[in-house]
């Protein structure tokens, strides 16, 4: 299991007084302490539990400070600190990406760091290759230096978002709490940013290379961050000769079968399922779905990583024996955030009566552990089958608070809303204003997916209701529409 880390601890630690001529270089490794406060999506009116955590970022720039979006996500308060000195000072977070795990921070006062060094950018190391980790790693309080060796590139998971893949490199050292956001070096240049660590491997970590660190700052550049653009494909490997003959292909280990086009995403309407995907940019695709890029196969994806929303791309495909050539403009898709843990977002919800409806994404998943079906298929549909093309929300019923209202309804929590009034519910807004309209019905009529009856309120009793449910669970505000 892919997990979070803060630190990294390898079979070197060095001391940094040991370090000759490296003091000055050593004071733009900053020491990141964050204060957190992350949202309750169990009772989503409360303001949520307070933390707080240790992390590293380094000067890249004039007053900018790069490190990892879990070192500062959901943050209240961010203090920095120098090597070698007591004083903290106050940061903020300038820019932030979720999806690949990088912030950029500034300082409120940036006078005493006027003559720190900056760290220059160079690129991915090799195989083999020797790098070095800076940061401040648990188990002591000084900056702590560690080397280690390159043992893999690939295309892999990103556990901060918990859904986006990205290009990283390993290497063979821990990646432990404390040192997340550290620069890895070689030869005197930033090579990557320490970020995670593999739990079940003794010395494995893995550092974020240079392609995803200068994307995510050239994204910035325009001073805001616009999310990777998508191809929109599933994808399954062609290395059966037999699927490759009735395909239509020789068996050379190129192409992979198209199984499934996104609604909406950037070849919708070009491909489709059933086609053999062959090529990117001219990259030939192999039967396992990668491409060489930079001397190294990695995962199809990394051709379309690097580039940017609107940017072009030429795909050749196969379909029905007849070979196609396009260039498709790349957008983003937003829906996928379903999948995203979110962070810096207050829970959406609607109290009514007793009854309370939030919408349904992977932070409320994994606190809710919902176990309906019909749910549970909502969920993994949602992008592939173009759920989110009629409803932007999934709405679900997740609490019944005790009421007199509410006390021989019977216990639907777990279930999505299909209907309210009679009317398809299209998001949790929209379930607002159909119930507490205007003028509404004599009775509210709330029908669930799988449930045997609807739910039935007298619209005379929904008021007091409120005012009971509210003064007895103490709910200030009876809902959250805005993220």
């Amino acid at each position: 299991m892919i997990r979070l880390a803060f630190a990294i601890v390898a079979f070197l630690t060095v001391s940094v007084s040991a370090q000759n001529g490296s003091s000055k270089l050593y004071r733009s490794v900053l020491r990141i302490e964050v204060a957190t406060q992350n949202p309750d999506y169990k009772t989503p009116w409360n303001s949520g539990r307070f933390s707080g955590g240790i992390g590293t970022g380094f000067l890249i720039g004039k007053n900018r400070i790069l490190t990892n979006a879990h070192v500062v996500s959901n943050q209240q308060r961010i203090l920095v600190t120098v090597h070698g000195s007591p004083e903290k000072h106050p940061a903020k977070v300038d820019f932030i990406a979720h999806d690949c795990d990088l912030a950029l921070l500034s300082l409120d006062d940036y006078s005493d760091f006027e003559d720190f060094p900056i760290f220059p950018l160079g690129e991915t190391p090799l195989l083999e290759s020797q790098v070095t980790v800076i940061g401040y790693p648990v188990g002591g309080e000084r900056l702590s230096v560690t080397k280690g060796i390159v043992s893999r590139i690939d295309f892999q998971p990103y556990s901060h978002s918990g859904s986006d893949s990205h290009l990283v490199v390993q290497i063979d050292a821990a990646i432990n709490p404390g040192n997340s956001g550290g620069p890895v070096l070689q030869v005197g240049k930033v090579v990557g940013v320490a970020f995670q660590g593999l739990r079940q491997a003794d010395n494995t970590g893995y550092i974020i290379p240079m392609p995803v660190v200068k994307r995510f700052l050239k994204d910035i550049s325009d001073g805001s961050y616009d999310h990777y653009a998508e191809l929109g494909i599933n994808e399954f490997p062609l290395h059966n000769p037999a699927m490759r003959k009735a395909l239509g292909l020789p068996n050379n280990g190129t192409g992979v079968l198209v199984t499934n086009v996104i609604p909406d995403s950037s070849v919708d309407g070009i491909m489709k399922t059933g086609d053999v995907l062959i090529s990117l940019d001219g990259n030939p695709v192999d039967s396992g779905g990668q491409v060489l890029v930079d001397g190294e196969k990695v995962n199809l994806n990394e051709i379309v990583e690097r580039k940017f929303s609107e940017d072009k791309v030429a795909i050749r495909f196969l379909r029905d024996g007849s070979w196609n050539d396009v260039e498709v403009a790349l957008k983003p898709i937003p829906p996928s955030r379903m999948y995203a843990v979110q962070y810096e977002k207050k829970p959406r919800y609607v109290v009514f009566a007793g009854l309370v409806f939030q919408p349904l994404d992977t932070n409320l998943f994994a606190t809710s552990k919902f176990k309906d079906v019909t749910v549970r298929r909502l969920y993994s549909d949602y992008v592939s089958k173009g759920i989110f093309q009629e409803k932007k929300d999934i709405v679900i019923l997740t609490r019944m608070e005790a009421d007199s209202v509410t006390s021989r309804i019977g216990n639907f929590t777990g279930l999505a809303v299909d209907k309210i009034n009679g009317l398809p519910v299209r998001d949790l807004k929209h379930a607002h204003e159909m119930l507490y309209a205007e003028n509404p019905p004599e009775f509210h009529v709330i029908e669930l997916y799988g449930a045997n009856r609807p739910i039935i309120i007298p619209s005379a009793k929904v008021e007091e209701a409120n005012q009971r449910v509210q003064s007895n669970y103490s709910i200030n505000k009876l809902y959250n529409l805005e993220d």
